[in-house]
Protein backbone atom coordinates (compact mmCIF):
# COMPACT_ATOMS: atom_id res chain seq x y z
CA UNK A 1 0.00 0.00 0.00
CA UNK A 2 1.35 3.73 -0.70
CA UNK A 3 1.34 5.77 1.72
CA UNK A 4 1.71 10.02 1.17
CA UNK A 5 3.47 12.02 4.15
CA UNK A 6 4.31 15.37 4.61
CA UNK A 7 7.56 17.18 6.13
CA UNK A 8 6.94 20.65 7.46
CA UNK A 9 9.79 22.84 7.91
CA UNK A 10 11.17 26.00 8.55
CA UNK A 11 12.76 26.83 5.10
CA UNK A 12 15.11 29.57 4.52
CA UNK A 13 14.71 30.20 0.78
CA UNK A 14 10.83 30.55 1.14
CA UNK A 15 11.08 32.65 3.73
CA UNK A 16 13.89 35.15 1.40
CA UNK A 17 11.49 35.07 -1.36
CA UNK A 18 8.92 36.09 0.86
CA UNK A 19 10.71 39.35 2.35
CA UNK A 20 12.02 39.95 -1.56
CA UNK A 21 8.10 40.28 -2.50
CA UNK A 22 7.20 44.28 -2.74
CA UNK A 23 3.36 42.97 -1.89
CA UNK A 24 4.07 41.58 1.48
CA UNK A 25 1.29 42.87 3.40
CA UNK A 26 2.97 41.45 6.84
CA UNK A 27 5.86 42.62 8.15
CA UNK A 28 8.41 39.61 7.94
CA UNK A 29 10.01 39.10 11.70
CA UNK A 30 13.43 37.31 12.01
CA UNK A 31 13.44 33.41 10.82
CA UNK A 32 13.11 31.45 13.97
CA UNK A 33 16.62 30.23 15.81
CA UNK A 34 15.65 26.92 16.81
CA UNK A 35 12.84 25.95 14.26
CA UNK A 36 11.23 22.61 14.36
CA UNK A 37 10.60 19.96 11.93
CA UNK A 38 7.65 17.17 11.97
CA UNK A 39 6.32 14.83 9.65
CA UNK A 40 2.48 14.07 9.39
CA UNK A 41 1.10 10.77 7.54
CA UNK A 42 -2.06 11.94 5.15
CA UNK A 43 -5.08 10.03 5.75
CA UNK A 44 -8.34 10.43 5.20
CA UNK A 45 -10.31 12.24 2.70
CA UNK A 46 -9.21 15.87 3.44
CA UNK A 47 -6.65 17.34 5.62
CA UNK A 48 -6.38 20.99 6.96
CA UNK A 49 -3.49 23.05 7.36
CA UNK A 50 -3.20 26.08 9.81
CA UNK A 51 -3.29 26.78 13.09
CA UNK A 52 -5.43 27.04 16.22
CA UNK A 53 -6.94 29.79 17.79
CA UNK A 54 -5.80 30.63 21.32
CA UNK A 55 -6.72 28.02 24.22
CA UNK A 56 -10.30 29.21 25.73
CA UNK A 57 -10.64 28.59 29.94
CA UNK A 58 -12.21 25.14 28.93
CA UNK A 59 -9.52 24.18 27.04
CA UNK A 60 -5.76 23.37 27.65
CA UNK A 61 -2.93 24.38 25.20
CA UNK A 62 -1.96 20.74 24.21
CA UNK A 63 -5.32 19.22 24.07
CA UNK A 64 -6.96 18.77 20.64
CA UNK A 65 -10.26 19.32 19.41
CA UNK A 66 -12.20 18.30 15.55
CA UNK A 67 -11.75 21.26 14.79
CA UNK A 68 -7.69 21.65 14.96
CA UNK A 69 -6.07 21.39 11.39
CA UNK A 70 -4.17 18.12 10.94
CA UNK A 71 -1.12 19.91 9.83
CA UNK A 72 -1.43 21.77 12.95
CA UNK A 73 0.98 25.40 12.10
CA UNK A 74 0.23 26.62 15.37
CA UNK A 75 3.87 26.55 16.53
CA UNK A 76 6.39 27.34 17.92
CA UNK A 77 7.91 29.35 16.00
CA UNK A 78 4.24 30.55 15.41
CA UNK A 79 4.88 31.86 11.45
CA UNK A 80 2.83 35.60 11.70
CA UNK A 81 1.74 34.67 7.79
CA UNK A 82 -0.41 31.51 8.82
CA UNK A 83 -4.20 31.87 9.03
CA UNK A 84 -6.24 29.64 10.78
CA UNK A 85 -7.09 26.94 7.69
CA UNK A 86 -4.70 28.39 5.91
CA UNK A 87 -5.14 25.26 2.78
CA UNK A 88 -6.48 22.04 2.52
CA UNK A 89 -5.23 18.76 1.18
CA UNK A 90 -7.64 16.64 -0.59
CA UNK A 91 -7.57 12.89 -1.86
CA UNK A 92 -8.18 12.07 -4.93
CA UNK A 93 -9.11 8.47 -5.40
CA UNK A 94 -6.68 6.47 -3.60
CA UNK A 95 -3.04 7.43 -4.42
CA UNK A 96 -3.33 10.99 -5.09
CA UNK A 97 -3.63 14.17 -3.47
CA UNK A 98 -4.42 17.82 -4.00
CA UNK A 99 -3.71 21.04 -2.55
CA UNK A 100 -6.00 24.31 -2.65
CA UNK A 101 -6.12 27.70 -0.84
CA UNK A 102 -8.60 28.11 1.46
CA UNK A 103 -8.84 32.10 0.78
CA UNK A 104 -5.80 32.41 3.37
CA UNK A 105 -4.64 36.32 4.00
CA UNK A 106 -1.00 35.92 2.86
CA UNK A 107 -1.78 33.28 -0.14
CA UNK A 108 -0.35 29.51 -0.83
CA UNK A 109 2.39 28.74 -3.47
CA UNK A 110 3.88 25.61 -4.87
CA UNK A 111 7.72 24.70 -5.90
CA UNK A 112 9.27 27.90 -5.17
CA UNK A 113 7.06 30.10 -8.10
CA UNK A 114 5.89 33.26 -7.63
CA UNK A 115 2.20 32.93 -8.13
CA UNK A 116 -0.35 32.57 -5.98
CA UNK A 117 -2.74 29.77 -5.90
CA UNK A 118 -6.42 30.61 -6.53
CA UNK A 119 -8.31 29.92 -3.54
CA UNK A 120 -11.13 27.05 -3.87
CA UNK A 121 -8.95 25.76 -7.24
CA UNK A 122 -7.59 21.95 -6.66
CA UNK A 123 -3.92 21.69 -7.72
CA UNK A 124 -2.62 18.28 -8.30
CA UNK A 125 0.77 17.14 -6.29
CA UNK A 126 3.30 15.23 -7.27
CA UNK A 127 5.52 13.50 -4.87
CA UNK A 128 8.42 16.11 -3.57
CA UNK A 129 6.19 18.76 -4.10
CA UNK A 130 6.61 21.61 -1.79
CA UNK A 131 3.54 24.11 -0.53
CA UNK A 132 4.64 27.18 0.84
CA UNK A 133 2.70 29.00 3.56
CA UNK A 134 3.31 31.89 5.76
CA UNK A 135 6.63 33.69 6.20
CA UNK A 136 8.71 30.72 6.13
CA UNK A 137 6.89 27.27 6.60
CA UNK A 138 7.47 24.69 3.04
CA UNK A 139 5.31 21.62 3.59
CA UNK A 140 7.27 18.79 1.32
CA UNK A 141 4.62 16.09 0.28
CA UNK A 142 6.00 12.91 -0.78
CA UNK A 143 4.79 9.00 -1.66
CA UNK A 144 6.33 6.41 0.55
Amino acid sequence: MTRWCARVWADRDHYELVRAREDTSVTVPEFPGDPREFTVDLAGDEIAIGRRGVPDEGRAGAETSADDPGIDLTGPPRDPGVSHLHAMLLAVGDDRWVVLDAGSTNGTTLNYGGELLTPGTPVPLESGDTIHVGAWTTITVERR
